[in-house]
């Protein structure tokens, strides 16, 4: 499977490590009332999707940059390839 980078181009999928799904760059406020709870279903509860769904991948053989990969999972189809940090930017967050 080809990933392709959105600085340095198309690149093996065994560069990059999966961490997961990407709604993890959406951390729960630590200040919230419930952030207990928040915090538990932050650190273990996922989706097990089949279908499109946008995930978490760290380039660990090359840049170390983290993407967000739109990816279909009953095809591994990928849809789309964007750096994380401009994934958390477009969602409001700063860090």
């Amino acid at each position: 499977m080809l990933i392709d980078h959105p600085i340095l181009g198309p690149r093996d999928s065994s560069e990059f490590v999966y961490k997961g799904d990407a709604a993890l760059i959406r951390r729960p406020d630590w200040q919230a009332p419930d952030a207990l709870e928040q915090f538990i279903d932050y650190g273990y509860l996922r989706d097990n999707p089949a279908g499109v769904h946008r995930e978490l991948w760290f380039h660990e053989q090359g840049d170390r940059s983290w993407l967000v990969v739109t990816r279909d999972t009953t095809t591994h189809e990928i849809r789309s390839v964007e750096l994380a940090r401009d994934v958390a930017r477009k969602e409001g967050r700063s860090r």
